[in-house]
């Protein structure tokens, strides 16, 4: 188990499907993981079983649960992984609104990066970014991703185009 101050990483298990179902299916999340279409409880739980194999299905998900109650908040998901190349994009939610701004995603950030470098030996992270989510942008520069480009107009949500903002943290760098 990955811990810091308030917050512990967990491995997803099938009794978070009913959970991880009100998280994907809520329409409000679907702009920054890119669904249009519910999520059947089958293909939930295939996810389930694939989302805990990092090294064959190229992803893993934590639960970022509290640690006083054991509550789930949330998840952030490694994925995308490229072990030729040591890399991974990051994801992260915070589910529900009077969960965030509490630093669990900041927690769960640090945690995640620890986890990337120390034991799946990655070499750099990255992630996607809607420009309009600031505090998304806040998260991960605090946590020392750097902006490294920009796609103009790349997502169209709610009639309007928003550009996507490309980060990247590298966990070794090398010396010249």
């Amino acid at each position: 188990m990955l811990k810091s101050k308030t917050i512990y990483l967990r491995a997803v298990e099938k009794d978070d499907l009913t959970r991880l179902m009100i998280w994907e299916n809520n329409p409000k999340h679907w702009k920054v993981s890119g669904t249009e279409v519910p999520f059947s409880t089958h293909a939930l739980l295939q996810y389930i079983e694939q989302a805990q194999h990092i090294r064959q299905h190229g992803q893993i998900r934590f639960m970022i649960c509290l640690n006083d109650t054991n509550e789930s908040v949330g998840c952030i998901d490694l994925f995308q992984a490229d072990f030729k190349h040591q890399r991974a994009a990051v994801g992260i939610l915070i589910a529900e609104e009077g969960n965030r701004n509490n630093g669990y995603a900041s927690e769960a950030l640090n945690l995640v990066l620890q986890y990337a470098e120390q034991i799946v030996a990655l070499r750099n992270l990255y992630c996607s970014i809607h420009a309009d989510n600031p505090a998304s942008i806040r998260l991960f520069e605090k946590a020392g991703f750097e902006k490294v480009g920009v796609r103009k107009n790349w997502f169209y949500e709610g009639h309007q185009w928003i550009d996507e903002i490309i980060y990247q943290k590298c966990l070794k760098e090398e010396k010249y």
